[in-house]
């Protein structure tokens, strides 16, 4: 384990963006966090979370995937893709961590999304415990530990100091790069925060909230239930949750034409739009409460 003091971390930050593309949770003119390239003057934010989830560094809200050349009957296809740079996001929250592994169960199972595995292949994720979780959170009934985020590093934030532990080769690689900036260091108080971390979590309101009414055989115990109808009352079906939704991996292929061409592209899609999935038959949700189930 290594650390440095709260005040040299512009400096490490400087170092990181030396060799390796930096982007880090940063607040905008409306006091909301959103994930930005790191430069000089950029502070990093308190923020407990960001207004999107960093899922969009692997799968973009939009994103070219080939184009189109016609000449007569020939058709030339050209990928578009460039070398994906090195890159780093700091400061990942344990619950957004987590989502990682569930776009990776549907993007790098066979067969493998290119697109999206080589940006996996090109991040190092540094991650970020919370010292101050929200009174709605609920990670721990997902077995998720906020006191200690995966990633290939975690980082836990003192008053004073900043620690650094490095869980994979990736990680021991991005903390060689700063060691000059670090020093050596026992664990002491991150173990501190880490208790303190979970008595603030077995406080919170949702920390008894239990998943055994979810799983095989329960849709059917629940599908007509009557709430259903209440609870969908409210919604607007404009998509922002599941566009929010670190999890969310729905997506629809379409063609532009340039006018010298034409471009493949694909785009976020979702499951509260009237249209989603629509086929030649209809579709079967026809109604806002159905798609909201």
């Amino acid at each position: 384990m290594r650390k440095c003091s709260i005040n040299a971390i512009d400096s490490v930050f400087a170092k990181i963006a030396e060799s390796l593309a930096l982007y880090l949770p940063v607040d905008g003119s409306d006091g909301k966090a959103t994930y930005k390239k790191w430069e000089n003057g950029v502070k990093w934010s308190n923020a407990l979370n960001t207004v999107k989830s960093p899922k969009e560094f692997f799968f973009p809200q939009t994103e070219d995937m080939m184009e189109f050349k016609t000449s007569g009957k020939n058709i030339e296809i050209i990928d578009t893709r460039e070398e994906t740079e090195d890159f780093v996001i700091f400061g990942v929250r344990a619950c957004d961590v987590r989502s990682f592994d569930i776009l990776d169960r549907v993007f790098l199972t066979m067969p493998v999304d290119s697109y999206y595995a080589s940006k996996r292949e090109h991040s190092i994720i540094v991650s970020v415990a919370c010292t101050k979780p929200s009174e709605t959170c609920f990670c721990k009934a997902f077995g998720i530990d906020p006191a200690v985020p995966k990633g290939d590093v975690t980082v836990w934030k003192t008053e004073t100091e900043i620690f650094f532990e490095s869980n994979t080769a990736k990680g021991a690689d991005l903390l060689s790069k700063i060691a000059d900036l670090t020093e050596e260091c026992d664990n002491a108080p991150v173990e501190e925060q880490k208790e303190k971390i979970n008595k603030i979590m077995a406080k919170l309101p949702l920390a008894d909230l239990k998943t055994e009414a979810f799983g095989g055989g329960k849709t059917e115990q629940y599908f007509d239930h009557p709430a259903w109808a209440e609870l969908s009352e409210s919604c607007l079906g404009c998509g922002t949750c599941t566009f929010v939704c670190p999890t969310c991996q729905c997506y629809d292929i379409k063609d532009f034409n340039t006018g010298n061409g034409v471009i493949r592209f694909r785009c976020w899609d979702s499951c509260m739009y009237s249209e989603f999935t629509r086929m030649a038959h209809g579709n079967n949700r026809l109604s806002q409460k159905e798609r909201f189930r």
